[in-house]
């Protein structure tokens, strides 16, 4: 006799087939069909620059700029109106002795010149391609802004020297600089402390200074001066006066 567990393997073993055959056939064309996609997807039969619109597609032409917008103005008359350095006004002319404008002429002739300006009641000595470094940092200006130093008591080249008293007449000379950046010291920590107290206060400080760059130093020549309405007087009444180095 057979026992009760080997009949119902045996009755139960073909149903187990059929049922379980079915079900790995479709795993394994659900599988197949996963792959196929995969595969396709993976490795496209044509490259994607080889699609129509890649290849009909062109780049589109920039509009032309003319040419005066762009070019660089070489002198002052090229430059806008609106952009014209503003002229000083005074009240009455330039004042300016005979023996001035004979000399004013080797003066202006002899290149480099030199400046001793001042600002702020603090004298620098510039020449043009000079670097300047304020110590301070100079408020409403930014990078590339052009400035002009407009007192100056000393004016001068390698054997001429013109004198203020004590500034010299800002009609005669022209010293412009441009605005190159800021720059900042080192981060700086300073102990404070009060003596029987055991609190010891940090403070930081990190000034900021704003850096110049000295564009041109130009002595105005005599022509210059008698074009903008200068009169010549006797040698009393002038402000300054050119001498001759030894």
């Amino acid at each position: 006799m057979f026992s009760r567990s080997a009949l119902a393997k045996a009755f139960a073993l073909p149903l187990e087939q059929t049922t379980r055959q079915p079900l790995i056939t479709t795993f394994r064309a659900s599988l197949h069909q996963a792959t196929t996609t995969a595969s396709s997807t993976s490795h496209p039969d044509v490259p994607l620059s080889a699609t129509p619109q890649t290849q009909t597609s062109a780049p589109e032409k920039q509009p032309e700029h003319s040419t005066s917008s762009t070019s660089v103005p070489q002198t002052r008359d090229q430059v806008p109106a609106n952009k014209q350095p503003v002229k000083p006004t005074f009240d009455s002319p330039l004042k300016v002795s005979q023996s001035l404008l004979d000399m004013l002429p080797h003066l202006s002739s002899q290149r480099p010149h030199y400046i001793t300006t001042h600002l702020h009641d603090r004298p620098y000595l510039l020449t043009a391609g000079d670097h300047l470094r304020l110590p301070f940092l100079m408020p409403k200006v930014k990078p590339g802004d052009v400035l002009r130093f407009n007192r100056a008591s000393v004016l001068g080249s390698r054997d001429f020297t013109l004198k203020g008293a004590p500034y010299v007449d800002e009609r005669l000379f022209e010293c412009r600089v441009r605005v190159m950046g800021v720059d900042s010291e080192p981060l700086r920590v300073k102990e404070k402390t009060k003596r029987r107290r055991r609190h010891v206060q940090h403070v930081t400080s990190k000034h900021r200074y704003t850096l110049l760059r000295v564009m041109d130093v130009k002595v105005k020549t005599a022509e210059e001066l008698l074009q903008e309405g200068a009169v010549v007087v006797d040698g009393a009444e002038a402000a300054a006066q050119v001498e001759t180095k030894a």
